[in-house]
């Protein structure tokens, strides 16, 4: 979505566009959860039945603790795989790009899972890969896609122990967020579907409904991450020492240190090794973490992409 670049520019001081990123992404997540205040209640409670597994943890949340709130990163937290590449799957499925594009996509992600961490090169090319794609399209028209390649690609690759972490935040009376890099119109999709409260994402600008090819401010990653926590958790009256936050990723680190419960999910070497530190609490739902590291991109299954990602990587090294 047109949220996926990174093209913003240069004039401002990095805190400035931080900042003008976090305060854009809280105002669009506040608007879209009042859209969905309840929905999708009693579709929570039947899959709790049938996925918790006794996972939930009944000392935190706090039960009534209206001041306290969760925020959850998305890729490889809530959803194995970065959002952008299975997103970027379903437009090459409904012939957005070409297959080289798709290449592209499929390099990155090996990457990504490869690496173990999120490379923010490799980020940047991706959403500057689909930002040209979308740009001229309306925003209407990509959330329809949305919807469905949240079918396709991503409803089977959620986490359940991450996401009966985010019910129990629910059936506390807690507000429930992701924050991520991804678009704030997928990342929507993923929350209203998983029953969350809303999402804050990258932001891009639109006008009369159709998308620029420009962002607001830079992408929500790193610091702009806990700007957009921060920003949200003013206009809500959250207490952040009472609020909780969950990532995988050493690159959300200014984020989970912003609240008294920061959780390390799926945790990086350099998250785990900074939680450890200083007695963060630790969970890892991947049944083997090497074998997390070193599996083949998603798309392998597509036919002759092996090729293709090959010609990529190809190309990365000439690039380098």
């Amino acid at each position: 979505m047109a949220a996926l670049g990174w093209l913003s520019p240069r004039r401002r001081s990095a805190t400035a566009r931080s900042v003008l990123a976090g305060e854009a992404a809280a105002e669009a997540a506040r608007k879209t959860s009042q859209e969905q205040n309840q929905l999708d209640q009693l579709e929570r409670q039947d899959r709790r039945e049938d996925e918790d597994g006794g996972q939930r943890e009944p000392e935190f949340p706090v039960v009534g603790d209206e001041r306290a709130a969760a925020f959850f990163d998305l890729d490889n937290t809530v959803m194995q795989g970065a959002a952008i590449f299975h997103f970027g799957r379903g437009l090459y499925k409904r012939k957005f790009f070409q297959r080289q594009e798709l290449a592209r996509f499929a390099w990155q992600q090996a990457w990504f899972r490869l690496a173990g961490v999120e490379d923010p090169e490799h980020m940047q090319d991706a959403r500057d890969s689909a930002l040209s794609i979308v740009k001229g399209h309306r925003v209407s028209e990509l959330m329809s896609i949305g919807e469905e390649i949240y079918d396709e690609y991503m409803a089977e690759r959620i986490w359940p122990g991450t996401r009966a972490l985010a019910e129990a935040h629910l059936d506390a009376g807690q507000k429930v967020w992701l924050v991520t890099a991804a678009p704030v119109e997928t990342a929507t999709i993923i929350a209203r579907r998983l029953g969350l409260t809303g999402a804050l994402g990258t932001v891009a600008e639109s006008v009369d409904g159709v998308y620029t090819g420009k962002l607001v401010g830079e992408p929500l990653h790193g610091p702009a991450k806990a700007e957009a926590v921060r920003a949200l958790a003013a206009a809500e009256g959250l207490d952040l020492a009472r609020c909780a936050a969950y990532s995988d990723s050493h690159n959300d680190i200014p984020m989970l240190s912003l609240v008294g419960h920061p959780y390390a999910i799926n945790p990086d070497t350099k998250l785990r090794k900074h939680a450890r530190a200083r007695e963060w609490r630790l969970r890892d739902y991947r049944t083997g973490r090497k074998a997390a590291k070193v599996g083949i991109p998603a798309a392998a299954g597509l036919g002759a992409i092996a090729g293709g990602t090959a010609a990529a990587m190809a190309l990365h090294r000439r690039r380098h």
